[in-house]
């Protein structure tokens, strides 16, 4: 896949993680998280423009930091923040 793919696949994901935790399905969430993780893996070996790599950086850090804390609406707020960020910069990418 290429970055522009990988990041839309991240920002529907990030969606549907905000959502399932946000309703308490964990099951749905974790397997999401983990394949967003995957996804982010593949994006950050993938070829990305100069333009994106900010947005891209950015995001990594953010979705670190969002592993580690539990969900609660703030963070669920993040999340949603971040799919709409990373749809419309994936034309970049």
């Amino acid at each position: 896949m290429n970055a522009r793919d990988l990041t839309l696949n991240i920002a529907v994901n990030l969606g549907r993680i905000a959502r399932w935790a946000d309703e308490g399905k964990i099951a749905r969430f974790t397997q999401f998280m983990t394949e967003t993780e995957d996804f982010l893996d593949q994006l950050d070996k993938a070829k990305k423009s100069e333009r994106f790599e900010k947005t891209f950086r950015s995001f990594k850090r953010s979705f670190e930091n969002l592993k580690k804390k539990e969900p609660d609406n703030d963070w669920t707020e993040e999340i949603f923040t971040w799919a709409n960020i990373l749809t419309h910069r994936a034309k970049l990418a």
